[in-house]
This record gives structure tokens, C-alpha cells and sequence, in this order.
């Protein structure tokens, strides 16, 4: 065996033995993101707010469904009136004339529901995109911190899904995740609920 050779074995050797030292040295952390955004309050109270957006948004878009309806009724009422015989030309004219205003307003307000139903869903899908990067930022801040304090060398999402579906994290002991400890911090100041009256 000549000397190069050997000396190739001993650094091969020489890194084997360090694997498993720098192994033992790495420290893994492994959160539920899912868990902490969900647990979140200010999550719940996002969701609540956009939910009576939503219901406020619905019943707007109800009332104005509720004229264009009457509107239609309006029209059919007229075009029934138009076509009875015992009308006068003149009389026929003026509802001829009313039913058409009528129909002009109609296709209007049509218009103007489709326009308010796009409008109000992209609003509200902004909102719930702000909403989300705002608290994904506070989520983000204390789980730095609590890497930073802690030391972790590798932090995992257990709740993450690979790009065939599969959960990146397989396994994990329970005393690696820390999703408890960041959802306790994250609602350390979270409003007191005052307790119903009785």
C-alpha cells in the first residue's frame, strides 16, 4: 500500500469518527406552524372580523339582488299592461317608453351587483392576505427568538407537506417540538375575555 493511499484512509477514517460527534452536537427544533397560527389569537379574532365582513358584504349584495328583483317585477308588469287591447295608442306608447327606462335601469343595477360581488371579494381577499402576512410576521419574531435563545442549529415544520404530499417531517420526538411554548407566548397578551352575565 503506498503512502498516499494510506494517508486517504486515515482522513476518511478521521471524518467518521467526527460524524457522528457532529451529529451529537447539532440541535434540532421541530414547531406544528399550523398549530401556532391556528391557536393564535389574533388569528381568531382576524377571522371573526372578516366573517362579519363577509355577512355584511352578503346582505349588502342581498339588498341590492332584492331591488333588481323588484325592478324585473316592475318590467313584467309593465309588458303585461302594454298588451292589453282596450289601451290607448297613446297610453301603449307612454308604457312602451316606461318599460324601456325600466329596462335601461335594470341592466344597471345587473351590472352594478356584478361589479360590487368582484369588488367586495377581492377586498376581502386582500384584507385576509394582509391579516395573514401580518400575523405570520408576529408568529415569525417570537419563534426567532426562541431559536436564537435556545441555540437551535435546524428548526423543522412538522406541518409542512413536501412537494409530492408527503409530511417533511416523517417523525419527530414530542420533546423536540416547541409549538406549545410559542403558542403560551404569542397569547401572553391576548385580551381577557370577560365572563358572560349571568
Amino acid at each position: 500500500m503506498t503512502h498516499k493511499t494510506i494517508r486517504t484512509l486515515l482522513l476518511v477514517a478521521s471524518f467518521g469518527a467526527m460524524a457522528p460527534l457532529a451529529h451529537a452536537q447539532l440541535k434540532v427544533g421541530i414547531i406544528d406552524m399550523n398549530r401556532v397560527f391556528t391557536e393564535y389569537y389574533k388569528t381568531k379574532d382576524a377571522e371573526q372580523k372578516l366573517n362579519e365582513q363577509r355577512a355584511a358584504a352578503k346582505k349588502e349584495f342581498d339588498d341590492r339582488i332584492e331591488t333588481l328583483k323588484k325592478s324585473m317585477e316592475e318590467i313584467n308588469k309593465l309588458n303585461a299592461a302594454i298588451e292589453k287591447p282596450e289601451l290607448s295608442k297613446d297610453a301603449k306608447e307612454a308604457k312602451v317608453k316606461e318599460a324601456q327606462a325600466k329596462v335601461a335601469e335594470a341592466r344597471n343595477l345587473d351590472k352594478e351587483v356584478n361589479e360590487f360581488k368582484g369588488t367586495r371579494e377581492r377586498q376581502l381577499q386582500e384584507q385576509f392576505l394582509r391579516m395573514r402576512k401580518d400575523i405570520i410576521e408576529d408568529i415569525m419574531k417570537v419563534v426567532n427568538t426562541k431559536v436564537s435563545d435556545a441555540g437551535y442549529d435546524v428548526v423543522l415544520d412538522k406541518s409542512g407537506l413536501s412537494m409530492g404530499q408527503v409530511p417533511v417531517v416523517i417523525y419527530s420526538r414530542d420533546d423536540l417540538d416547541f409549538s406549545k411554548d410559542i403558542v403560551a407566548k404569542l397569547n401572553a397578551n391576548a385580551p381577557k375575555v370577560k365572563p358572560a352575565a349571568q
